[in-house]
């Protein structure tokens, strides 16, 4: 299964974490490298493989998760 073109979902790989595709990073792993403040660049660098267009696809990935999340608010 794929999504955005770059995410990949797959059983025999990291349990079926989203990863990048034809990589074994996990998309909420560079998600989290961008919440601790590094930038698209410290990423590539440390991960050369890695396209602008991965990190950005990661991104979207979670925003599409949030978009279809539904939240129910407690009563007070």
């Amino acid at each position: 299964m794929t999504t955005l073109g770059r995410i990949t979902i797959d059983p025999k790989i990291l349990l079926g974490k989203p990863v990048i595709r034809g990589t074994r990073l996990a998309v909420d792993f560079v998600l989290d490298l961008l919440a601790r403040g590094w930038t698209e660049d410290q990423i590539r660098g440390e991960y050369p493989g890695l396209e602008r267009e991965d990190i950005q696809a990661c991104c979207g990935y979670a925003a599409a998760l949030l978009r279809g999340e539904k939240v129910y608010p407690l009563p007070a």
